[in-house]
C-alpha cells in the first residue's frame, strides 16, 4: 500500500528528529523525566538529555528560582550514576540546601574559576568527560559561537549541561536546545500550618528545539515535580459558593 503524503511527512519528521539528536525510546525504556505536563513540549515528550539547556534570570531572586529549578533536574540525572561539575566565578549556592531537592552534596564537585573568561573553556572541558552525569554553569555572557561548541560537545559525551546565565540585560540568539526563564512564585501553606510551604515556581519555556514552548505553575513536593493546574472560573465559583 502507497504511504499518505502525511505518513511520508511524519516519517521525514522522526528521521529529522533522530538526526538532531532526539533519539524515540527504546522498547522498555521510561519515557518519563517526571516533569509532568511540561514533558509535553519536548520531541517525543521526552526531556532532551545530552544537550545544553540555558536559563535566563534578571535578578538574585530569578537566579535562586532557577538555581532550585535545575536541582531537582539534577536530581533526576544523578539517578541513573555519575556526578555532577558546579561550575562558577562567585559561588553563592549553599551546598546542604540541595539536599531539598533530593541531591547529595558529595556527589556535587564544585569548581571556583578566579576568572570569569576562563568559565566557559571549563565547562567545555568538563561537558567532554562521559563519566560525569551533568555540569552546570554559571556565567554572565553566552555567545552563539560559544553555545555552539558547548552543545557540540555533549553531542559527543552524552552529557547534559545548564547554562544559568545572571543579570541578563539583553537575550541574545544561542545554539542551545531549550531557554528557560524561572521564576518564584507564592507557596501555598497547609490549613492552620505555620511556616513555609513547598517550593513554586513559575516556569516558562521560551525556545525548544522541534518542540512547543510553554508556561507552567510548578511545584517541588514529596521529590517531585507537580504541575499546578488553576481552578477553572466555573470551579472557583462553585467552591465559594
Amino acid at each position: 500500500m502507497q504511504a499518505t503524503k502525511q505518513e511520508i511527512i511524519e516519517k521525514l519528521r522522526g528521521e529529522l528528529l533522530t538526526w538532531e539528536g532526539f533519539k524515540p525510546p527504546q522498547p522498555g525504556e521510561s519515557q518519563h523525566f517526571g516533569l509532568g505536563t511540561m514533558e509535553t513540549a519536548f520531541p517525543n515528550g521526552i526531556f532532551p538529555t545530552g544537550a545544553i539547556h540555558e536559563f535566563i534570570s534578571s535578578s538574585p531572586e530569578d537566579t535562586a528560582a532557577s538555581g532550585g529549578f535545575i536541582a531537582g533536574l539534577v536530581q533526576k540525572l544523578l539517578s541513573g550514576g555519575g556526578a555532577c561539575l558546579w561550575i562558577s566565578y562567585t559561588r553563592r549556592i549553599y551546598p546542604p540546601a540541595l539536599k531539598l531537592f533530593g541531591v547529595d552534596p558529595d556527589r556535587v564537585i564544585f569548581v571556583d574559576v578566579p576568572l570569569q573568561k576562563d568559565l566557559l573553556w571549563v565547562t567545555e572541558e568538563a561537558l567532554k568527560c562521559e563519566g560525569v552525569a551533568t555540569v552546570i554553569c554559571e556565567t554572565k555572557e553566552l555567545s552563539f559561537t560559544e553555545s555552539q561548541r558547548l552543545q557540540l560537545a555533549v553531542e559527543k559525551s552524552h552529557v547534559t549541561g545548564f547554562v544559568l546565565r545572571k543579570d541578563v540585560r539583553k537575550i541574545n540568539t544561542t545554539a542551545c536546545v531549550t531557554r528557560w526563564q524561572v521564576r518564584s512564585v507564592r507557596s501555598q501553606l497547609r490549613a492552620g500550618m505555620p511556616g513555609v510551604g513547598h517550593p513554586r515556581w513559575q516556569v516558562e519555556l521560551l525556545k525548544v528545539r522541534n518542540g512547543k514552548p510553554g508556561n507552567w505553575t510548578v511545584e517541588w513536593k514529596k521529590q517531585d515535580f507537580q504541575t499546578i493546574v488553576k481552578p477553572t472560573i466555573a470551579e472557583a465559583a462553585r467552591r465559594y459558593a
